[in-house]
């Protein structure tokens, strides 16, 4: 997801730049942010985390009083998902799902640990370095509640590839590896109608979308689905 730029910091430092398996992935230090770019595109930043932390509790408060939840997180990102997530002892396993292995290292022994070596110790936590497309269709693993946090919505991929998770077919594999009553919780820069109706053609209920405020323009938003079961 993106985040807000800081132009008034200077320029940016570039801390480490890798050619990754979907092209270069860089982290850059803005005055006192950290930002992700890939592909010379910036992506996020930690000036926030509200629209992450949105993420996370909604899709927990959409489910019901099941104990200790398993949640799936699409995106390591910045870490502001698993962060809130393993702050939170009403879940139980969280799995996060990461595919670059760049971004998993700024993690676990780069500057991106002050956000999430808390997280990362804890033991309810997994890390799975693939792709979230592939995995949704392959692993044999079911979760009450996944969280997707890997493109700028279903309109805006970050790559080709992505695309096909926002398909009745791409929704079929989330659905799948959700077990009945589970949520899929999806983040967007924008809203989208169309999404909506994606998610109720591919057989998902009590869709839904909860914005999240901005300080100028369109909203950012969650859009919640529930598995019949």
């Amino acid at each position: 997801m993106t985040g807000t730029h800081d132009s008034s910091a200077g320029e940016p430092v570039v801390l480490d730049r890798r050619e990754g398996p979907y092209g270069e992935v860089a982290l850059r230090r803005s005055g006192a942010l950290l930002q992700i770019i890939a592909n010379g595109c910036f992506l996020m930043d930690t000036s926030n985390g509200r629209s992450e932390r949105l993420l996370v509790d909604a899709a927990r408060d959409a489910l019901d009083d099941r104990p200790a939840p398993e949640v799936l997180i699409g995106g390591l990102g910045v870490g502001f998902s698993l962060a809130h997530a393993a702050a939170d002892p009403r879940w139980g396993r969280i799995t996060v799902v990461e595919r670059e292995p760049a971004v998993i290292d700024w993690h676990r022994a780069g500057p991106l640990a002050e956000i999430s070596a808390g997280a990362l110790a804890d033991a309810r936590t997994r890390v799975v370095e693939a792709d979230l497309v592939r995995f949704v269709n392959e692993t044999s693993d079911t979760f009450d509640a996944v969280c997707l946090d890997i493109d700028n919505g279903p309109g805006w991929t970050v790559t080709e590839g992505n695309q096909g998770l926002y398909t009745p077919r791409g929704l079929a594999a989330c659905a799948r590896v959700l077990r009945p009553g589970g949520v899929l919780a999806t983040w967007s820069a924008q809203p989208s109608p169309e999404f909506e109706g994606t998610l109720r053609n591919a057989g998902f209920r009590q869709v839904r979308t909860e914005e999240v405020p901005v300080a100028r323009g369109v909203p950012d938003v969650v859009h919640l689905a529930v598995r019949p079961g």
